[in-house]
């Protein structure tokens, strides 16, 4: 027997309004939190008003709001599935023949559709609010107009004008004299189509400019050409620095496939980036995983009891998927498992060990 589009508009239903109030109340808490974090970390800085902290704390809110997206889905899901058996209306559709499998259609639908909707429209919103914290953040809390990436790649710069960019990297730097060591810079017009590359042993900033001593230019299909001095005007002084290239979380899901060809091309890292993206290419398939928990979590309670026991299960659950996907996503990040294997492995581990859970509860 089929499952009727009432009843599968119901169950749906049900779903999206748990989802949503979860989401609202979580979405609170958070909020309340890192305002009173933020207040914290202000409290020692009188010009950072509490208009300007409740701002930041909207900012940051997408950032933490699609962390928690797995989480509520699970959740939601439960609370779903336990409202429905506890007052028997699943119970009536099992007895008239309709499977776990055909009301859990509904519900997989829709967590699938809101993955969907959070990485191609949440995220996109979220990277420019993340972007826009940051600033206020390095302006305000770190007093610090642009932002340094040093890291054990070294040390990455971005300079553009009207014609041209450069991205600098150095592998050392004195941070008095902000000299940079073993210098590569990387040219593009302004269409980010890679003109060439610039080597020397050392750059310096001075009067608005970047001094390269010994400087190599090695263009496409010229000889290279040893310069004395090469020179890169800039607005940039020892006190402020061009910010380095945007983290993922702040690039939008629908530009990062540029940005990583962009970085790759020109030899820069871009693992994670990479890893970000197969990330969120991921969680739709994640979030169904979420609704097979949800569903061998809750469907039996009446039979066997015990809200606590789901309470449980679900933090459990949630907690192991949080600790599994950190320690994936640290092999990937130092490449010691493929990117694609990082990124996946646990929407496809979390996939299948509940299909595998559903099924021992289904048909034993």
């Amino acid at each position: 027997m089929y499952s009727s589009p009432t009843l599968s508009r119901y169950i749906g239903r049900q779903f999206i309004v748990w989802f949503c109030l979860l989401m609202m109340i979580l979405l609170a808490i958070v909020l309340l939190l890192d305002t009173v974090e933020l207040l914290r970390r202000a409290g020692t800085k009188p010009h950072v008003t509490f208009g300007l902290v409740v701002q930041m704390a909207l900012l940051k809110l997408p950032e933490i709001g699609q962390q928690i997206f797995p989480f509520v889905i699970l959740f939601a899901g439960m609370f779903t599935f336990w409202r429905l058996t506890r007052s028997a209306e699943l119970v009536v559709a099992r007895a008239v023949g309709v499977s776990a499998w055909q009301f859990l259609m509904p519900v997989m639908f829709a967590a699938a559709a809101i993955g969907v909707v959070k990485v191609t429209l949440i995220n996109p919103v979220g990277a420019v609010f993340v972007a826009k914290y940051e600033q206020l953040q390095d302006r305000y809390l770190k007093l610090q107009s642009s932002t340094l990436n040093i890291s054990r790649s070294g040390l990455w710069l971005r300079q553009t004008n009207e014609k041209e960019q450069f991205f600098i990297h150095s592998e050392l730097v004195n941070p008095v004299t902000f000299e940079l060591s073993n210098v590569i810079v990387f040219l593009f017009d302004a269409d980010q189509n890679y003109l060439g590359r610039i080597d020397a042993p050392s750059a310096v900033l001075r009067d608005r400019k970047w001094e390269l001593q010994d400087a190599t230019l090695n263009r496409a299909k010229k000889d290279p050409e040893l310069l004395d001095t090469y020179t890169i005007p800039t607005e940039l002084d020892m006190a402020t620095i061009e910010e380095s290239f945007a983290p993922p979380e702040t690039i939008s899901f629908w530009e990062l496939p540029r940005f990583i060809h962009t970085l790759e091309t020109t030899g820069f890292p871009a693992v994670r980036h990479r890893l970000h993206y197969q990330s969120l290419l991921a969680q739709p398939f994640l979030f169904l995983a979420m609704v097979l928990f949800a569903a061998a979590f809750s469907l039996r309670l009446p039979r066997r009891g015990g809200t606590m026991a789901m309470v449980t299960g679900g933090v459990l659950t949630g907690f192991v998927l949080f600790v599994m996907t950190d320690v994936v996503r640290t092999f990937g990040m130092s490449e010691t498992i493929p990117i694609i294997m990082a990124a996946w492995s646990p929407a496809g581990i979390s996939l299948l060990l509940g299909t595998a859970a559903l099924l021992h509860l289904e048909d034993g």
